[in-house]
């Protein structure tokens, strides 16, 4: 991945230097923890889902908390199948795992569900009312009172 310099933006920006640390840090590889995969959609203006590769995880063995803005999902097996075979053969990984994301403000977890192996997690961006941008009316004042100094 390609390191991007951000240094520019410093100079004509104030008061994003948390959002260029962020950016940052995410081209940094975070000790390669690549496991399991995941893919963030957008599904609509405020709408988001991250897909997550679970395989042989179940509802039970599947943990997910949201709090100050970390989502964090943590995966383990509580116990072994045995099948009615000997396993010669493990390509579906089953360690657990545990990934955490950081959500911008005002974005909050509206469901999950596990289907065919894939946890998706549904995260929709509510922002209040008071924080929208609001177009503001400028009014003209017509026949305004002029007033005049009298020299004396």
């Amino acid at each position: 991945m390609r390191h991007v310099d951000f240094s520019p933006l410093y100079r004509s920006t104030v008061g994003f230097d948390r959002l260029f640390t962020m950016l940052d840090s995410l081209a940094q590889p975070d000790g390669g923890q690549t496991y399991p995969p995941y893919n963030i959609e957008r599904t609509g203006e405020d709408a988001y889902r991250i897909s997550m590769a679970v395989a042989g995880f179940g509802n039970d063995d599947i943990a997910i908390e949201a709090h100050r803005n970390v989502l964090t999902i943590k995966g383990e097996k509580t116990a072994e199948e045995k099948g009615e075979g000997e396993l010669l053969y493990r390509g579906i990984a089953a360690r657990s795992f545990e990934r955490r994301f950081q959500l911008a403000d005002h974005v909050e977890v509206t469901g999950a569900n596990l289907e065919n192996g894939l946890l998706h997690i549904d995260l929709k961006r509510n922002i209040p009312e008071e924080m929208k941008p609001r177009r503001i009316p400028i009014a003209s004042v017509k026949g305004a009172k002029k007033i005049e100094a009298k020299a004396e």
